[in-house]
C-alpha cells in the first residue's frame, strides 16, 4: 500500500534548505535556518549526505568546501567530525538528521531529500537510506522522503514501507547536469513513479508544463515543485503545482 502525503505538506509552502539567510545567520540546512523556518509557520525541505561511518547529516553538497571552510567530501568525515565543522556564516556545526527531527518535532512537515550516492542515478545506494529509515521509524511529526534516484525511493519503500514518499523530478537538459544522456531520457519521463510507491513528486518548476506532470496529477499524485524564487514565479507555479518549495523571498503562509 503506498502511503499518502500528509495534508500539512499542501498547505504552508517549503522552505528550501529550510529559512537560510546567511545575512541573518541562518545558513542553509542549519539548526539556526529550520528554526527560523518553524517559527514563521513554514513547512521545511532539507537534504542528507552520508558521513564515514554511515550517519545522515543535513548538508546539500557532497562536497564541504562551498558551506564550509573544510575541503574534500562529506562522506570522508565522521558524523563527529562534521558536527565540529562551522557552517560558513553562522556559529555552528553540521548537523545530523536524528538532531533534526528532534528539534521540528512534529511542529511543521518535514520534506527530506536524499542526495544520490550512486554518482548516476543508479543502484550504488544503501547506507544513507538504512541510517535515514532508522532516524524516521520513531518520528511521529508530518514527514516525506524524495530523491532523485528511483532506487533510493524504491529502498525507503522496503526500509520503512509507511513513510510517504516521492521523486524529485526535472527536465534533465543534458547541458546542465552531470549525467549521461540516457539516463537523462529515461528519467525524464518519470519511469519509476508507480514501482516506488510514490504519492507525489517534487518538479523542476520551470518544467512543470510537461505532459508527463499533468499525467501523474490526473492519476492522482500531489505535485510540488522546486526552486521558487519570487511571488511571481510563485503565482504562476501554482497554477498546476499544490505546493511549492521557495527562497530568496517570504512566500505567503495561509492563514
Amino acid at each position: 500500500m503506498t502511503p499518502s502525503l500528509d495534508p500539512a505538506f499542501l498547505k504552508a509552502p517549503l522552505a528550501h534548505r529550510a529559512l537560510h539567510d546567511v545575512r541573518d545567520g541562518r545558513p542553509e540546512n542549519s539548526r539556526a535556518a529550520i528554526r527560523a523556518a518553524i517559527a514563521a509557520g513554514y513547512g521545511i525541505e532539507i537534504d542528507v549526505q552520508v558521513s564515514a561511518d554511515g550517519q545522515a547529516m543535513v548538508f546539500h553538497d557532497y562536497d564541504l568546501a562551498r558551506l564550509t571552510p573544510a575541503e574534500g567530501p562529506v562522506q570522508g568525515r565522521s558524523a563527529k567530525a562534521l558536527a565540529n565543522i562551522q557552517l560558513r556564516g553562522g556559529d555552528e556545526g553540521v548537523p545530523g538528521l536524528p538532531e533534526v527531527l528532534d528539534l521540528v518535532a512534529g511542529q511543521v512537515p518535514l520534506l527530506v531529500e536524499i542526495k544520490d550516492q550512486d554518482g548516476a542515478m543508479g543502484p550504488a545506494i544503501g547506507p544513507l537510506e538504512a541510517s535515514v529509515a532508522a532516524a524516521l521509524t520513531p518520528y511521529r511529526g508530518a514527514v516525506a522522503v524524495m530523491s532523485f534516484n528511483p532506487h533510493s525511493v524504491m529502498e525507503m519503500a522496503r526500509l520503512a514501507p509507511t513513510v510517504a514518499r516521492g521523486l524529485v523530478t526535472a527536465a534533465y537538459d543534458p547541458q546542465k547536469v552531470r549525467l549521461p544522456d540516457a539516463v537523462c531520457d529515461q528519467l525524464r519521463m518519470i519511469p519509476d513513479y508507480d514501482r516506488a510507491g510514490c504519492s507525489f513528486i517534487s518538479h523542476e518548476v520551470s518544467d512543470l508544463s510537461r505532459p508527463r506532470v499533468a499525467e501523474l496529477k490526473a492519476q492522482g499524485a500531489h505535485i510540488l515543485c522546486w526552486t521558487v524564487k519570487s511571488p511571481q514565479q510563485e503565482a504562476e507555479a501554482r497554477t498546476i503545482a499544490d505546493n511549492v518549495t521557495f527562497e530568496q523571498y517570504l512566500a505567503a503562509v495561509p492563514a
